[in-house]
């Protein structure tokens, strides 16, 4: 069972952003920039190509629903998306508020409180359609 399984039954708790019956969008606790967010299938799949078109369309509709609630709510220039899934063996999209192409890079990262995540998960949830 991957870490995000256990964030989704509940194991491991989240900064959640969005959610229905098939994903679940939280912020990343160790992010490259405020509000940055992963997005994830409830259903554990290692590979993002692993899943069936249906699923890969339905997870990018749902990435592209949580990026729009991320761009009225933190200030950057565009959200960039990142899927590269060797950490955690969950399928899962990386939304990242950028401002520079060294914001995509998992190098730099920033740091908040958890006061920070829980507002900032707020925030981003209310614009969330």
């Amino acid at each position: 069972m991957s870490i995000f399984t256990k964030i989704v039954t509940g194991e491991i708790p989240s900064y959640k952003v969005a959610e229905n019956d098939d994903f679940l969008a939280f912020l990343d606790i160790n992010p490259n920039a405020k509000g940055h967010t992963l997005v994830i299938p409830k259903k554990e799949e290692n590979k993002l190509f692993d899943l069936s078109k249906d699923e890969y369309n339905k997870l990018m509709d749902f990435s592209y629903r949580v990026a729009k609630a991320i761009e009225k709510t933190v200030d950057c220039k565009r959200v960039g998306l990142s899927v590269i899934g060797l950490e955690v063996p969950h399928v899962h999209v990386h939304l990242i508020p950028i401002n520079t192409m060294a914001d995509m890079q998992f190098i730099n990262k920033v740091k908040l409180t958890n006061d920070e995540f829980v507002a900032l998960a707020e925030k981003i949830s209310a614009n969330f359609n």
